[in-house]
């Protein structure tokens, strides 16, 4: 270790400075939400242009949600934003949860947007009108669905890689959104073949049926969340393997506990050792372990507390273990 010499005169240690931290830092993921507001400015105008052109309420059910998906791109630039900033005095361990808040408001509002597309199929049930100009109208709607579906392949990709709950979010809903057109179009074209308009409404109600599944399935995903669900059974499993990798006869651990918070994962355990070992043995053991940790899960936030083995006290801790 370097010596510097004292204003007594006395040499004195220097300490070294403290190393980089081993977990990265946030990733800026808001080129994916601009991504999204684009696409979704996109698809409002041809599926406006392809509703205008025929009179189809089920095209307007499909241009209402995208219309949904454009607010909750910009909730997702927003939270994506704020999810990125670094610790601060009253938010020690970051921003990252600000995902979960986007999720839970496009659940929300999917909700809402449902709603209204079925009270207008309901309407357009009970006064059903001719449709015009289908040929040019599902063409735009299939043109939509396309870009859609190119940016949701996107959305969904990069949610996988960077652990991105909103990312997911945007890219299921967007996928919905496809799979919706889908159906529009199909429900369109079997009213021009049949010249039943009435099926057109039956559509839309099928279609906002749906659309509210999956604003549930996303304001259960992100409730669980924000209740600190436990890493997924598989990287759990793994974690036990590596930490059983270090376990001996004088050696145990127990208290492990893991959480996601937004795209940022976290361990902490307790880690019996002899009493009779030193700080550094013990610190040395902690640091292998964290080491070992880091290598498999790169960002893995590990906290680790050394406890000696024989002292009763260190075994008061309940054991939920990894499941």
């Amino acid at each position: 270790m370097p010596e510097r010499v004292g204003d007594n005169g006395v040499v004195q240690e220097q300490l070294s400075p403290p190393p980089a931290p081993r977990t990265s830092a946030p990733v800026d993921l808001t080129r994916f939400a601009w991504l999204s507001i684009a696409a979704a400015l996109a698809t409002i105008t041809l599926k406006a242009f392809a509703w205008q052109v025929t009179g189809s309420v089920g095209l307007l059910s499909d241009a209402a949600e995208s219309l949904v998906n454009l607010a909750a791109a910009i909730i997702a630039l927003m939270a994506l934003r704020l999810a990125i900033k670094p610790p601060d005095r009253n938010h020690n361990f970051g921003h990252s949860k600000a995902e979960y808040f986007s999720a839970a408001a496009e659940g929300a509002m999917i909700f809402v947007a449902a709603g209204v597309i079925i009270l207008t199929a309901v309407q357009r049930f009970m006064e059903p009108q001719p449709l015009e100009n289908v040929g040019i109208g599902l063409l735009v709607s299939v043109l939509a669905s396309i870009l859609n579906g190119g940016v949701a392949w996107v959305l969904l990709r990069a949610g996988r890689k960077y652990r991105s709950m909103t990312l997911t979010a945007d890219g299921k809903h967007l996928l919905t959104d496809v799979w919706t057109s889908v159906g529009v179009v199909l429900g369109v074209a079997l009213v021009w073949l049949t010249k039943w308009p009435r099926l057109d409404a039956i559509v839309a109600m099928a279609v906002g049926i749906n659309i509210l599944f999956t604003g549930a399935k996303l304001m259960h995903e992100s409730g669980m969340g924000l209740m600190d669900v436990s890493l997924p059974k598989a990287e759990n499993n793994r974690i036990r393997e590596i930490l059983e990798g270090f376990t001996a006869d004088h050696v145990m651990f127990h208290g492990v506990r893991t959480r996601e918070s937004g795209n940022r994962r976290y361990m902490d355990m307790h880690l019996l050792v002899p009493g009779a070992w030193s700080v550094q043995q013990a610190h040395d053991l902690v640091e292998d372990i964290t080491e070992a940790l880091q290598v498999e899960f790169e960002d893995l936030h590990v906290m680790i507390h050394a406890e000696p083995i024989e002292d009763p006290r260190s075994y008061d801790d309940y054991d939920f273990g990894l499941n």
